[in-house]
């Protein structure tokens, strides 16, 4: 049996300090990721917008209504890749977060 020594109050004071500098490391962590999770949103957004322009640029260039149908087409293709490419971006991000947050919690650094 392992001897303990210090009185109880000394251990369960000590224990809660270390909860507590575990609980501000893991706030500060969070605020850092919640900042790089939005600059991240709004790479994605200004990305989704500039090639909307484009699109809509080439359709207003457009000899007739069939090239103004494939590059309406080739857009919203073009858009349903990127939007699943970006949704498994913020995924990944938001694991990533919790395995992080999860770690500080639990005393690994």
């Amino acid at each position: 049996m392992e001897e303990r020594t210090g009185n109880p109050a000394d251990r369960a004071t000590a224990a809660m300090q270390e909860a507590g500098e575990r609980m501000r490391a893991a706030g500060s962590q969070m605020a850092d990721h919640g900042s790089q999770f939005s600059l991240r949103i709004l790479s994605q957004a200004e990305a989704n917008t500039q090639e909307a322009f484009k699109a809509m640029r080439a359709a207003a260039q457009a000899n007739d209504v069939n090239e103004v149908m494939r590059i309406q087409s080739g857009y919203l293709r073009d858009q349903g890749a990127r939007s699943m490419a970006q949704a498994r971006e913020v995924g990944e991000l938001i694991a990533e977060f919790g395995r992080n947050a999860v770690g500080q919690m639990g005393g690994s650094r």
